[in-house]
């Protein structure tokens, strides 16, 4: 059974409605998991995505910030999510399809100041990965794990490895621990055994550029991996950059791959 999977930090699944019904007409992947949906569940536009064909299978969700959601167009059954760090805080959900558990994350941005002594928010991020490394040490079975993880790995996953070294999302504290949580669960990048490095890949791009496009100084913070015995479709995984430049876009871009499960 082949499953397309898409993971999009949406920035307001309310605002960007139509941009969401436009994605799924065009693209139709499976299921769409999305991040940062800023809604009460209650409040998502679960009915106009029903039209399109796909259900919204569970969520989580406050007005305004976080939030995660997944909408899938195959038979898929809501797995109880986590609250992690002891926080309530809508970070994630899951669903399990034909046997393979689907984890949508949406890990904390960090705040400005790598440093987590003096910062809050960066520790709550370090924590946060810590406790999915935890929880990776323990899973058996087939597991897909998608999401905005705010963290870019590689020098080829950033505009500027040199400038970015001291920057949240790119600096060695978070690579480093992202590499112990893909090692303590047998992750398997997918977009990177697809398009491997020297290639930069980015899936965000600010919106304080005047010419995101031109000026192309992404990150790439989204990722779909997976562990087990799991079948990625080689070649299958993309990052759809046209729809950074939509009208009223996210500054991020939806990621893609496909399995056969």
């Amino acid at each position: 059974m082949p499953l397309s999977i898409a993971t999009w930090n949406i920035n307001s699944v309310r605002l960007r409605q139509d941009l969401v019904a436009d994605f799924l007409a065009k693209v139709a992947p499976d299921v769409l998991c999305l991040q940062e949906t800023k809604s009460p569940v209650e409040k998502i536009p679960s009915e106009r995505f029903a039209d399109l064909g796909y259900k919204l299978v569970t969520a989580k969700g406050f007005k305004g910030y976080n939030g995660v959601a997944i909408l899938s167009r195959v038979d898929a059954k809501e797995v109880p999510g986590m609250e992690m760090c002891g926080k309530e805080d809508a970070r994630h959900c899951a669903v399990k399809i034909n046997g393979v558990t689907l984890n949508n994350f949406y890990v904390p941005a960090g705040g400005d100041e790598p440093d987590r002594k003096k910062n809050p928010k960066f520790d709550h991020k370090l924590n946060f990965v810590d406790e999915m490394t935890d929880w990776s040490k323990g899973l058996k079975g087939k597991h897909i794990l998608v999401g905005d993880l705010n963290i870019a790995p590689l020098e080829e996953d950033v505009w500027s490895h040199k400038q970015l070294l001291k920057v949240v999302s790119h600096t060695p504290v978070e690579t480093d621990a992202m590499g112990v949580l893909m090692n303590a669960g047998k992750w398997v990048d997918v977009t990177r055994s697809d398009i491997p490095a020297p290639e930069r890949l980015y899936s965000w791009w600010s919106y304080r550029a005047k010419d995101w496009k031109a000026a192309d100084k992404g990150r790439r913070l989204d990722h779909i991996w997976y562990r087990g015995n799991l079948n990625p479709v080689a070649g299958s995984s993309r990052i759809l950059k046209d729809f950074r430049g939509a009208e009223k876009p996210s500054d991020h871009a939806p990621v893609l791959a496909t399995f056969d499960i």
